[in-house]
This record gives C-alpha cells, structure tokens and sequence, in this order.
C-alpha cells in the first residue's frame, strides 16, 4: 500500500531543461513561485534532457539524485518546475519519502492563499477540485477496495467511485454559484455599456506592477506586494479622464507562462471584464530581461480568452530600475500612442498615461453656448446631471446663459431624448466650436 506523505515548507526544487523551447520554464520563475507559497528553498537540483522520462519525468539516475538531496538536507516536499503526471508524481514519491508537487499544484496552492472574496475563493476550489479530479487514483490504494462488513458486502461502489462522485456534485454546485456571480457583473457591464462608459482592463505579466499602478491612478488600496498573484479578486474603480469623461478601470489577476488550463476556465468569469474592455493597458517589467517572453505568454492566455484582437496600450512599467530612461509615450507611424514608459513606483510618467488614453479614445470635444429659456429648466438639470456646465449666468429676460463641453456622444443622445428644439437654443453669435 502507498500512503500520500504529508507536506511541509521546507522544499526542494527541480528544474530540467528540454531542448524543446515551448517545454522550456524559467529557475527564477520557480524560485519566486516557491517563495509566494511560502517556501523555504533548500536546495535545487537541475539538469537537461531531451524529453520527459514516463516514469519519472527526470530519469532513473536523478530521480535516485534528488532522493539524496531530500534525505541530505532534511527537506518535506520537492517541486517539480514542470507539470507531472499522478503516475510519474506516485513514482518520484515512493523514491523521495516526501511529498512531490508539480509546477500546476504550486500555482494552485499560491491562489488559494490569495484568495480573499466569495468569488475568488469558489474560483479557486474549482480549479483545484478539477485538478485534483484527475489525481484521485495516485497514493490512495486503499480508496480502491470495496466497502466491507456486515450488510455492505456485494454490489456496490468502491470508495474510489464515491470520492469521484462526490467530487462531481461539488463541481456542479460550483459552478452554478459562479453562474449567479457572472450574471450580475454582465449586468453590471450591460448598464456600463448602456451609458457607454468606456472600460479600461489592466493586463499583464504577474508581479509586473499591475495592482501598484492601478493604486497610484485611482487612489485605492488594493493590496500590492513584491510577489506572484499577490492580487487575485477584480477590482474596478472610476477615473475621470479630461477628454473622454468617466471611465472604469479593471485590476485582473496576472498571468505567468503555462498558466494551468484549469485556472484560465475557473477565472473566465472574473477575466470577461478583459474581454469586454475598450482598451487593455498591458503592463510589462521594463527591466526584466524576459520582458519579451513574459509579453509572448500574456497574449497566449489573450488568445483563449477571444480578447487578443481588443485595441492594447503597453506600459513599460519600474523604470525606476532602469539607468537613464525618462517617462515618454512612444508613438506609431500614425502617430497614435503606442507605448508609455513609467514608474509606478514613484508616481513618475502616469499624466502621460492620461495623454495617451485622451489621444486613443478622445472624441470630438463641442463647446457650446445655449440660451435656454425659463420654460425649459429640465434641460439645465440635465446638463448639470451630465456634469458638462463649463459656465452659467443669466439675461435681463430670464433665459440661462449656459456654456457646455460635451462629447459627440453625449450631444447626439440630448438631441435624441429633447428633440430639434435643442438645437434652437445655440446661440447663434456663439457657434459651437469643436475640438479633438
């Protein structure tokens, strides 16, 4: 019989280079997954290959390597930077005498700990329970006998069975509280999008500085750390821009190379807010020297979630840590903002960030002059509704003297609620002027 072994914080990590580049994951990487977990780092063992050994994943001669490394140092758990099978999990364990967990479960168990809402927390089961589905059958051979003793012998299902059905019936309950969540945040988007107020979604790379640059934008106090999935739970908050109006800008969790496909599915709900925005805000580590690589994998998990084709402004975030480099926006041959280079950090560069969002989603801007008369006044209470009264005063008649900014959208939906007669009210020595 092959029991589970407990856990514990004292690990050692394995790594193993494949000459294959899309099998290939980053040391560094596993190190700042381990420490976010909560690890104690003992020792790394690493090596190459040119593929996974089925049984081992490492090959007889290392996997007898890192059982010694495990017993040297006195370590409870080895993690695998690579994602392992339950055969090859059940076989590396029978030599080590210690748990073994793979490159999925570490990342799983770091969204565990960060979870903090309702939503996140169920998000998170989900995912593990899907995981941990496929892994039933690994250590428990127990779980395999039938159900003994007086009046339980004969037909029936073994413990296994159970386990899975149970597991089942915990996925199903999930789901439809997830289904109940989702349908209030499309109702929160549907009103979003009926006032046509643009979204903005933070996207990018995990740890690249996404929950720190959303707290210097928005003045909130979303929880920001110097490690892996520090934010899990969306948080959305208004910002005013001076040439758009108010908008809603999304913090999202982060994304990291071979984000498991089980965690992609879990969080489809809480990411749709990526998928229904106007503009992603990629932020990337300018000074990480895999600031490509790290790119690359976020438009992976863009392209599962159908929003690689929403319009991207990329911010060169932590240029702090970088030697001569000054905020700027890098502009295409079009001359639309491309790129905005930023420190977070010490709140360096981020009015260019509101330049560049005013240059891609500005409209034409009207400046207008009405006289409107006494009769009218739901109209003035309109405008002041809007928050687009630049000035106010009044003649010797009684009409409101009144000078509004207003977007061309904005303009054609008061022309459609109050008819032609507003269009009566522009003063006609004062023509409306138009800016971009």
């Amino acid at each position: 019989m092959f029991e589970r072994h407990e856990g514990g914080e004292n690990a050692v990590l394995v790594h193993i280079d494949f000459s294959d580049d899309k099998d290939r994951e980053d040391l560094k990487e596993l190190e700042l997954l381990a420490s976010s977990a909560g690890a104690n780092v003992l020792s790394i063992v690493g090596g190459s290959r040119k593929s996974p050994h089925p049984k081992y994943y490492v090959g007889a001669g290392k996997a007898e390597e890192i059982a010694s490394v495990v017993k040297a140092v006195g370590a409870d758990v080895v993690i695998f930077n690579h994602a392992l099978s339950p055969a090859q999990e059940r076989n590396v364990e029978a030599i080590c005498h210690c748990r073994v967990l793979d490159r999925t479960t570490l990342i799983l168990d770091i969204f565990a700990q960060r979870a903090r809402t309702h939503e996140g927390k169920l998000q998170v089961e989900l995912a593990q329970l899907r995981h941990l589905s496929t892994r039933l059958v690994r250590g428990w051979t127990h779980l395999e006998r039938q159900k003994g003793g007086i009046g339980l012998r004969g037909p029936g299902e073994t413990q296994l069975e159970t386990d899975r059905r149970l597991l089942r019936e915990r996925i199903k309950s999930i789901q439809k509280r997830l289904e109940k969540v989702s349908k209030q945040r499309s109702q929160s988007r549907r009103a979003r999008m009926r006032r046509e107020i643009p979204t903005l979604s933070l996207v990018g790379y995990t740890n690249a500085g996404k929950s720190t640059l959303f707290n210097a934008i928005t003045n909130a106090e979303v929880y920001a750390a110097d490690q892996l999935f520090a934010t899990l739970d969306p948080t959305l908050r208004r910002v005013d821009l001076e040439d758009v109006g108010p908008c809603i800008l999304a913090d999202t969790v982060g994304f990291i190379r071979h984000l498991p496909h089980d965690l992609v599915a879990a969080f489809k709900a809480t990411l749709l807010e990526t998928r229904e925005a106007d503009i992603l805000l990629h932020v990337v580590d300018a000074a990480d020297a895999n600031m490509s690589e790290n790119m690359h994998s976020v438009q992976v998990v863009l392209d599962e979630l159908e929003a690689d084709e929403i319009p991207q402004l990329v911010i060169c975030n932590k240029i702090d840590l970088m030697d001569e480099v000054a905020p700027k926006i890098d502009y295409d041959e079009h001359g639309v903002p491309i790129r905005v280079w930023v420190s977070a950090q010490e709140s360096r560069g981020l009015e260019l960030i509101e330049q560049a969002l005013n240059e891609r989603l500005g409209k034409a801007i009207r400046l207008i002059s009405l006289q409107i008369p006494p009769t009218h006044g739901h109209l003035l209470g309109r405008f002041f509704d809007l928050e687009i009264v630049q000035d106010q005063n009044y003649d010797e008649e009684g009409n409101c003297i009144v000078d509004v900014r207003v977007t061309e959208v904005d303009w054609q939906r008061l022309l459609k609620q109050f008819g032609a007669e507003l269009e009566n009210f522009i003063r006609p020595s004062q023509p409306d002027k138009v800016s971009d």
